[in-house]
């Protein structure tokens, strides 16, 4: 993963600025994003892995594992136009596998725009009861882990992207004792606030009731 200057990937490419064409995001209220709930997950899951801009690799000098890192540089407070972290991902050059959501993009230009700031603690929708595969289980790992656990290049081999990947890492154990760190595993995600007790309860309980692709 390689952080590209604006203005050089535009003229390596001989276009001009004003030709370059973006894709519409949706909208997004700025008062309805928690930069710990909402934006480091996305930097953790998508960035912030071995080789990449984790504290061990730290490429391109960019290390993007918690609030304090990611705005070292490359961020500029209310000017998402002016933040090369953003224009690298506007662009598809981060991450470098596959693209962000557009509803992610809207998220991170969104919180740019509003200041950047450093919400913690904050509230959630988490819902204990619920724990089938598509209501509860996919989108914590899409949003925590797929990133990193998708092929090509599945971190540590293991896939997360599919169901059938997710349903065989939880039956050999390895997905409770990886979100918990216990038994020897080191704790996913490795940096960032974790998955709360709720959402590691709702994923216990769809591993205890069989993993089942409900």
């Amino acid at each position: 993963m390689k952080f590209v200057y604006f203005g050089a990937v535009i003229a390596a490419a001989g276009l001009f600025v004003g030709s370059c064409q973006h894709e519409v995001l949706p909208t997004v209220n700025a008062a309805d994003i928690c930069f710990e709930r909402d934006i480091l997950p996305i930097f953790v899951s998508n960035c912030a892995m071995s080789g990449c801009h984790d504290a061990g690799t730290a490429a391109d000098d960019y290390i993007l594992t918690n609030y304090a890192t990611i705005m070292d540089k490359g961020i500029r407070s209310g000017r998402p136009e002016n933040s090369e972290i953003w224009e690298v991902i506007d662009e598809n050059e981060m991450p470098p596998k596959n693209p962000l959501t557009p509803e992610q993009k809207a998220m991170i230009k969104t919180w740019i725009a509003a200041g950047a700031p450093n919400g913690v603690n904050c509230s959630s929708n988490c819902d204990s009861s619920v724990f089938t595969f598509s209501g509860a289980v996919s989108p914590l790992i899409t949003k925590n882990c797929v990133g990193c656990h998708q092929y090509p290049g599945a971190s540590g081999g293991v896939e997360l992207s599919s169901y059938q990947g997710a349903r065989d890492i939880a039956k050999s154990g390895a997905f409770l004792n990886s979100i918990k760190g216990t038994n020897g595993y080191k704790k996913m995600p490795p940096s960032g606030a974790g998955l709360s007790d709720c959402e590691i309860n709702q994923i216990r309980k769809w591993v205890e009731n069989g993993a089942q692709q409900n």
